[in-house]
C-alpha cells in the first residue's frame, strides 16, 4: 500500500475557512466556524495508511484537546509563537517544507503520497514554498495530492495539482471539516451546527 505524508498548515486552512462560512452560513458565522480536525484527517488520509502527518499551528491554539486527540492518532503537532509586532505566526511555512523536503530525501528510493493542505502557493518563482517543494518532491516519483478551499489556493499551484497530482477543493466537504460553535455571550442567538461524516466515496471521485 502507498505511505501517505500528511502536510497540514492549520492557519492558513483555518482562516480561509472563514470567508467560506460567510458564503455558506452568513456573517454570522465568521467567528463561529471552526475545523474539525478528526474529520480533515481523515479526508486527507481518505482511508489509506498514515506513514506520518505533521501539523502546524500557533499559540494560544484553539481547542487545544482537540490537537491532543490528533497526536493520540499519530499526528505530530507543532505550535508556534504568534510574532510580538504583527501577531502573525512565525516559520510556519518553513517548518512544514523542511519537514517535506527531509522526508522526499529519507525516502528517496521509496516514495509515497505526499497530502498538503494548504493553499499558499507562494515563492514559486524563486524556487521556494510550497508549490516548488512539492515540485521537488514529485521529480523524485512523488504523488502528490492538495487538498485547499477554492477561492484561497494559489491558482498556479491548483492548476499543477490538476495536471500533474489531485486537488481536492474542500468546498465540497465543507459541512463535514467544519462544525459552527454556539454565539460567545453577547451575541446574536444561532444555532450551533455538528460536522457531518465524512464521505469518502466523493473523494474518489
Amino acid at each position: 500500500m502507498d505511505k501517505v505524508f500528511i502536510y497540514w498548515d492549520n492557519s492558513n486552512i483555518f482562516i480561509s475557512a472563514q470567508q467560506v462560512a460567510i458564503d455558506q452560513e452568513g456573517e454570522s458565522s465568521r467567528y463561529r466556524v471552526r475545523i474539525h480536525f478528526r474529520n480533515l484527517l481523515e479526508l486527507a488520509h481518505g482511508g489509506r495508511e498514515i506513514e506520518r502527518a505533521i501539523a502546524v499551528g500557533s499559540i494560544p491554539p484553539e481547542l487545544r484537546h482537540v490537537w491532543n486527540r490528533l497526536e493520540n492518532e499519530g499526528v505530530t503537532v507543532k505550535l508556534l509563537e504568534r510574532g510580538a509586532v504583527h501577531g502573525r505566526e512565525q516559520g510556519v511555512d518553513q517548518v512544514l517544507q523542511t519537514e517535506m523536503l527531509r522526508d522526499g530525501y529519507d525516502n528517496n528510493g521509496d516514495p509515497g503520497i505526499a497530502v498538503l493542505l494548504t493553499g499558499d502557493g507562494a515563492g514559486f518563482a524563486d524556487g521556494v514554498g510550497f508549490h516548488a517543494d512539492v515540485e521537488r518532491m514529485r521529480r523524485r516519483g512523488w504523488r502528490i495530492e492538495v487538498l485547499s478551499w477554492r477561492h484561497s489556493c494559489n491558482r498556479r499551484m491548483r492548476e499543477w495539482a490538476e495536471e500533474y497530482g489531485r486537488f481536492i477543493a474542500l468546498d465540497d466537504f465543507y459541512d463535514s471539516v467544519t462544525f459552527l460553535e454556539r454565539p460567545a455571550p453577547g451575541e446574536p442567538a444561532a444555532a450551533p451546527r455538528n460536522a457531518s461524516s465524512v464521505d469518502l466515496d466523493r473523494r474518489c471521485l
